[in-house]
C-alpha cells in the first residue's frame, strides 16, 4: 500500500491522541438476560435482549433457538414473542415457526438516524466528499467492540459497496473501527475487544500484537487504513471525528484496489481530513462537542 500521504496528513490533518476511556464490553445474550443491573426491570431487559438476539441473527429463529440463546423459561419467552408480534416489533412465520424483526423496529431505527445531530451535520459533508473523490464514503459509530454504519454515500462507479447503513462490523476489521481504537490506549482497546478477534477475510488482522502495532502506526499517521480485511478487493481509509474525546464516530472511504494509486490515496486521505474537520466544526458550532 502506498503511504505517500503521511507527511501532509501530519501537517494538515487531525492528530490522533491516546487518552484513557471507559469502554463497555459487549454482553452475550445469556449474560444480558441473567445479569441485570440492580434497577433493571426484568421483563423490559428481556425484551431488549430478545430484539438484540434477533437483530444479530442472519436468519429468523425458532422459539427453541431463542430459548437456548437467552436461557430464559420457554413459557414466558413465548408470551413475550406474541406480545411483540402483536405490536409489530416482530413478525412470525407460522408455517416455519420462526420469528424475525418487524417493521416497527425499522421505523424506530429510522427515527434514530433522523434525529441524530452527527448524522445531520455529516450528511452534506460526506455527499460533497463523495462527489469530490467519486468513491463510497461512510459514517459509523463505535458500539461496544463493533462499529455501526450510520450513513453511506455510494460511488458512481459500477464497482461499488452495497449500502451498509444499520449494519455492524467488528471494529478491529475495519478502517473506521481502527481509527476509533487508535484514539484509545492499548489497555482500553484490550478491555473493549472480545477475547477472540473474528477473521472476516484471510487478510483480517486477528492477533492482538499485530493489531496494536497497526494502531501505533495509525496514531502517528493521524488516520487508519485496511487492505482487504473487511471486503476482498477493497482498501479503506478512515479518520475519527474529533468533536469529542475519545472519539466515537468516524468517516471512511472505500476504494477498489484496481483504482488505488499514490495520487488517489493522497486525495482520499486529504479529503477525509477536511471532511472530518468540517463535521466537527459544525457540531461545535451547534454546541454538541
Amino acid at each position: 500500500m502506498a503511504h505517500g500521504v503521511s507527511e501532509p496528513a501530519l501537517e494538515n490533518g487531525l492528530r490522533m491522541k491516546s487518552k484513557p476511556s471507559t469502554p463497555v464490553r459487549a454482553r452475550s445474550a445469556k449474560e444480558s438476560a441473567t445479569k441485570l443491573a440492580p434497577s433493571a426491570v426484568k421483563s423490559a431487559d428481556r425484551t431488549i435482549v430478545l430484539l438484540e438476539v434477533l437483530s444479530s441473527s442472519p436468519h429468523a429463529m425458532t422459539l427453541t433457538e431463542l430459548q437456548q440463546a437467552m436461557g430464559v423459561p420457554k413459557s414466558s419467552l413465548y408470551m413475550l414473542l406474541q406480545t411483540l408480534v402483536a405490536r409489530g416489533w416482530l413478525h412470525s412465520d407460522t408455517r416455519l415457526g420462526t420469528y424475525g424483526i418487524g417493521v416497527r423496529a425499522l421505523l424506530v431505527g429510522t427515527s434514530y438516524l433522523d434525529h441524530d445531530r452527527v448524522v445531520q451535520s455529516a450528511a452534506s459533508v460526506i455527499t460533497e466528499l463523495r462527489g469530490q473523490i467519486n468513491e463510497t464514503v461512510h459514517l459509523a459509530r463505535l458500539d461496544g467492540s463493533d462499529v455501526v454504519y450510520l450513513a453511506s454515500r455510494e460511488s458512481q462507479h459500477h464497482l461499488r459497496v452495497i449500502s451498509r447503513v444499520g449494519r455492524r462490523v467488528p471494529a478491529h476489521a475495519t478502517s473506521l473501527g481502527k481509527s476509533l481504537l487508535a484514539v484509545r490506549t492499548d489497555a482500553d482497546v484490550d478491555a473493549l475487544l472480545p477475547a477472540k478477534l473474528a477473521q472476516l477475510t484471510p487478510n483480517t488482522v486477528h492477533e492482538r500484537r499485530t493489531l496494536y502495532k497497526q494502531l501505533d502506526e495509525f496514531r502517528a499517521l493521524g488516520y487508519a487504513f485496511e487492505r482487504e480485511e473487511n471486503t476482498p478487493g477493497l482498501c479503506c481509509f478512515a479518520v475519527a471525528l474529533p468533536y469529542r474525546t475519545p472519539a466515537v464516530d468516524a468517516i471512511s472511504c472505500s476504494v477498489p484496489l484496481a483504482r488505488l494509486d499514490k495520487k488517489h490515496e493522497k486525495e482520499v486521505v486529504q479529503g477525509l481530513f477536511e471532511a472530518a474537520r468540517a463535521i466537527s466544526d459544525s457540531l461545535h458550532h451547534s454546541n454538541l462537542g
